[in-house]
């Protein structure tokens, strides 16, 4: 039995299919939509809909983008010997955020990961390497999630990219800054003393 309106419900069920919001959220969410302006529910509609119409992935690095070629790929001032390459477009924003890499990127729309069904053929990784073989590229960094599925496609990529003669590299991994050492697990532990660096 519904305890408010069909349609708060209809609208609640709605925000629930998004990731992190459980049914409480949603019924908050949706219930504070009830309390917008029309004006604001109309640019609230309006933007969920140009994210449709407008966003498309980049056909150099599948990037997220309203232009294709997306901003990083079609700036001039980019380095292009380097190729980070990561899981989802939402990596590129993380890494773009240190304003420390200055290279392109390759979003391979996923990580490997059998048990879910995801092979090589549902990731982007015929068109990294097609990327990774021009002449020009030097390096590919390899800055995948630190856990099973990106270890496994981590190992896969250094497989096929070192014949093609590129330096392959992966981000390091570690302690987050601020972290106490008696709260960190084994196998961060052992990868920050693997990782360490000269001081």
């Amino acid at each position: 039995m519904a305890y408010t309106a069909e349609s708060i419900e209809q609208l609640a069920e709605q925000f629930a299919q998004l990731p992190g919001i459980g049914r409480k959220t949603a019924h908050r969410l949706a219930l504070f939509v009830l309390k917008m302006s029309r004006e604001e529910v109309d640019r609230f509609a309006h933007a969920l809909v140009n994210v449709k119409e407008k966003v498309r992935y980049c056909s150099v690095c599948s990037n997220i983008t309203e232009h294709d070629p997306c901003s990083i790929c079609s700036n001039p001032k980019r380095d292009r010997v380097m190729i980070c390459v990561v899981q989802e477009p939402h990596d590129v924003i993380a890494i773009e955020r240190t304003n420390d890499f200055k290279g392109l990127f390759h979003v391979l729309g996923g990580a490997l990961s059998p048990l879910d069904g995801v092979g090589p053929e549902d990731l982007r990784i015929k068109e990294l390497l097609q990327r990774a073989s021009q002449s020009e590229i030097e390096e590919i960094i390899l800055a995948l999630n630190p856990n099973v599925e990106g270890e496994a496609t981590t190992l896969y990529l250094s497989k096929l990219l070192k014949p093609l003669g590129v330096k392959v590299t992966r981000i390091a991994r570690g302690l987050p800054v601020g972290s106490d050492l008696e709260y960190a697990d084994q196998a961060t532990l052992s990868r920050a003393l693997e990782g360490r660096v000269a001081v």
